[in-house]
């Protein structure tokens, strides 16, 4: 960027560890996993850097092993809430003011406390509490976070360092770069510990103050993340932790007047509704909220006749199935060529029988179990009406058992209507359904692809022909934000795919970018004149 005082070097990402059977980190983790799981921890609220046990109490427990209570955790109200609010705003003069450089060092060190020492308790804590294999705890709560507490400090950086001309000399500018007026309210989903991470520190990092509302299912992670955060030295205050159900702690935090920025990822129904009560309540607030949401996906990967069946199988048993599909970016459609079908069947069917799930502390286990008894509900429900449907068939996969945990096959169902159920629903689990076009209505597929569903979050198209890649680039240029060729539609990286999608999938802010940061800034311009004029009269008005 332009106009910079001095040059800011881009960090580099987060190396991910393999956990390599033998290594010394497979050992240190497996060891946290037992110390961890061992014992049954009390969780309390966080306001102004104070414990608060409100006595409504949660359980966390193991989606895996449902029986299995790892802690108990106090729920907020509409009393902790306002509580919470009041705490913010009286942190938020001294936390504004505070110089940007010395904000951003408080998460630099806190991405050198999750990189170090704390990694293998927010990988344990993820992999217990979500039911993550390593693998996927490790992408996530360790590198992806401290991807995102670094590329943020880095953006934010650059962002404050942007400064107009001198011009003419005898004006000096000056552009300020203010938080917002108020509290943000960052409301987290389960999926992705980094998320929990990511919402409530990226706007404090620009001088904003917050109140944290994590996934009730996710609470366990997200309160070691306050821990990770309280060491790194976040003032009181500054970062409010405040689980609790739904309701309870949106209604009175979206109605205060002091809401300046909404910063969410969950479902699309709950942003908009969302997005309605800010509307119902425009006219209360101090200021206008920011609103920067990433919600569902019906995610796809499209593959032409020129595809190599094994990069193709493998992206959508990997971008459907890893985490259980609980992914917004997860594929969950396909369209096939009818030329590649029956190998493609074949290879993936071969494939799928190998895949072993459980316990993530099993390290051979590719999947584990989904989050809940609601989100296990759901998934089999649809997996139930393929059963029945004569419009589908089930491929693959398509068993399921609750009884200790929350597992499910991974399944795959084949559909003869284009717009079946599962075509054009996000299910959020692990069933992907593929629709077997005639080769040469590659285009039309294309149009009907972008027109199926109303998400717009992550795509794929696998190809060896340019032309029908360059095609594809073309007509589905607004059905996705993340856009993958010959690739899964999963796994973008802070710093380097800058993620979020647009239409029913959120406002494409950007998570891992300077566009997400700007967000949570209000600037403010000064023009300074260095010799003010002492006659009100311009050349213009000279007769002669």
């Amino acid at each position: 960027m332009p106009n910079a005082k001095y040059e800011i070097p881009m960090p580099p990402n987060e190396p991910v560890k393999n956990y390599l059977p033998g290594s010394p980190e497979r050992a240190s983790l497996k060891a946290k996993l037992e110390e961890m799981q061992g014992k049954q921890i009390e969780i309390p609220l966080i306001i102004g850097g104070e414990e608060t046990k409100t006595g409504k109490i949660a359980k966390c427990v193991l989606p895996h092993d449902h029986k299995t209570v790892i802690a108990t955790y106090h729920q907020a109200g509409e009393k902790e809430v306002n509580m919470a609010i009041q705490a913010a705003l009286a942190a938020r003069t001294a936390w504004a003011a505070l110089d940007w450089e010395e904000r951003l060092s408080i998460f630099m060190k806190a991405a050198a406390l999750l990189s170090g020492p704390w990694r293998d308790t927010l990988n344990a804590a993820t992999m217990l509490g979500q039911s993550k294999n390593v693998f996927q705890a490790e992408i996530d709560a360790a590198a992806e976070l401290t991807d995102f507490f670094r590329f943020n400090a880095y953006y934010a950086m650059q962002l404050f360092e942007q400064q107009p001309p001198h011009s003419p000399m005898d004006v000096r500018n000056k552009m300020e770069y203010r938080a917002l007026e108020g509290f943000i309210f960052a409301v987290s989903p389960f999926n992705f510990t980094s998320i929990a991470g990511n919402l409530p520190t990226a706007p404090a990092m620009v001088g904003n103050v917050v109140l944290s509302k994590p996934a009730s299912s996710a609470v366990y992670s997200a309160y070691h993340i306050m821990q990770i955060l309280k060491e790194a030295g976040v003032p009181p205050g500054v970062i409010n932790f405040v689980p609790g159900p739904g309701g309870a702690v949106g209604r009175p935090a979206m109605t205060s007047p002091y809401l300046a920025g909404i910063h969410f990822t969950g479902s699309t129904s709950v942003f908009q509704d969302m997005w309605k009560t800010v509307g119902t309540n425009i006219a209360n607030y101090k200021s206008y909220p920011r609103i920067v949401g990433e919600t569902g996906g019906k995610d796809f990967i499209f593959a032409h006749k020129s595809a190599d069946i094994e990069e193709l199988g493998v992206a959508i048993i990997r971008g459907a199935f890893e985490y259980q599909g609980q992914k917004c970016s997860a594929a969950s459609r396909s369209y096939i060529p009818k030329s590649l079908w029956a190998d493609l069947k074949d290879y993936m069917v071969k494939e799928l029988k190998t895949v072993k799930m459980g316990d993530p502390r099993d390290f051979s286990n590719f999947m584990n179990a989904v989050i809940d008894k609601g989100a296990f509900t759901t998934i089999t429900g649809y997996i139930d009406y393929a059963k029945k449907s004569s419009d589908a068939e089930i491929v693959s996969g398509g068993n399921y058992d609750d009884s200790k945990g929350y597992f499910i096959e991974p399944t795959i169902v084949r559909a003869k209507n284009p717009h079946f159920k599962t075509m054009e629903e996000e299910i959020f689990g692990p069933v992907m359904t593929i629709y077997v076009y005639d080769d040469d209505k590659y285009e039309e597929t294309l149009h009907l692809c972008d027109e199926t569903s109303p998400y717009a979050l992550t795509g794929a198209v696998f190809a060896h022909d340019r032309y029908a890649v360059a095609t594809a680039n073309r007509i589905l240029i607004n059905a996705s934000g993340n856009f993958y060729i010959n690739d899964k539609p999963t796994g973008a990286v802070v710093g380097q795919q800058p993620f979020g999608g647009a239409r029913a999938s959120g406002t494409n802010d950007k998570a891992g970018s300077f566009l997400n940061m700007v967000r949570w800034m209000s600037p403010r311009s000064t023009k300074e004149n260095l010799v003010p004029p002492k006659n009100y009269r311009y050349p213009f008005m000279q007769e002669k």
